[in-house]
C-alpha cells in the first residue's frame, strides 16, 4: 500500500488518542520506518502490522480498527487531500458508488503502482445496490464496510450495510447490500 495510508492510520490515532500513544503503537509494531512517504508504495505487511498492534495495544477488536481507518480514510484523508476528486466522483453517494470504477482510474493516474481493488456495482434499485468487492488483499472487508460509512457521511446519506457474501465463507469475493 502507498505511504499514505500508513499516514492515515498515524493520523487516526494522534488525533484519537494523542501522540504518546502513537509512539508506543510504533515502537511495539516492530516497523523500522520513522516516517512514511505518500507517494511511495510500502509492503502491505507494514499497514497490517499497525492495525494488528493499535488493536492489541487498544483492546479493540481488529475488525473495529479497519472499520474505523476506513471511514477515517474518507472522512479526512481523501475528503481533504483529495476534494476535487472526489466531488468529480458525482453528487450522491448512489452515483458515487456507481462510478467507482471509473474513480479509481483517476487515483491511478496519481499512484501508478495502485494495485487498487475492483468494484462491481450490480442490482440497482432507488433505494439500495450490491457492491462487490474483488481484491487480492484478504482480510479488509471492514476497512471497505468503513469506506462506505465514510462515503455515507459525505453525501449526508443514512445507510443500511449488510454483507451478502465473504471470502471468510468461502465466496471468491464480498458482496455488500448497501440501501439508503
Amino acid at each position: 500500500m502507498y505511504g499514505i495510508v500508513n499516514k492515515a492510520i498515524e493520523e487516526l490515532i494522534i488525533t484519537n488518542y494523542g501522540e504518546d500513544i502513537w509512539k508506543i503503537i510504533h515502537a511495539k509494531s516492530g516497523i523500522d520506518h520513522d516516517f512514511f512517504i505518500s507517494d511511495k508504495a510500502y509492503d502491505d505487511e507494514i499497514t497490517f502490522t499497525l492495525a494488528k498492534t493499535i488493536s492489541e495495544e487498544l483492546s479493540i477488536p481488529i475488525n473495529e480498527v479497519l472499520l474505523s481507518l476506513g471511514e477515517w480514510w474518507i472522512v479526512k484523508t481523501t475528503r481533504e487531500k483529495y476534494g476535487s476528486l472526489m466531488e468529480s466522483g458525482r453528487s450522491t453517494l448512489k452515483e458515487f458508488l456507481i462510478n467507482l470504477p471509473i474513480f479509481h482510474n483517476r487515483v491511478m493516474l496519481i499512484y501508478p503502482k495502485l494495485t487498487p481493488p475492483e468494484f462491481k456495482v450490480t442490482d440497482i434499485t432507488e433505494r439500495s445496490l450490491n457492491l462487490h468487492y474483488i481484491s487480492k488483499r484478504e482480510g479488509l472487508q471492514e476497512f471497505v464496510r468503513g469506506l462506505i460509512q465514510g462515503l455515507s457521511i459525505i453525501f449526508t446519506t443514512d445507510t443500511t450495510i449488510e454483507l451478502l457474501q465473504s471470502r471468510e465463507n468461502n465466496a471468491e469475493f464480498e458482496i455488500f447490500k448497501i440501501s439508503w
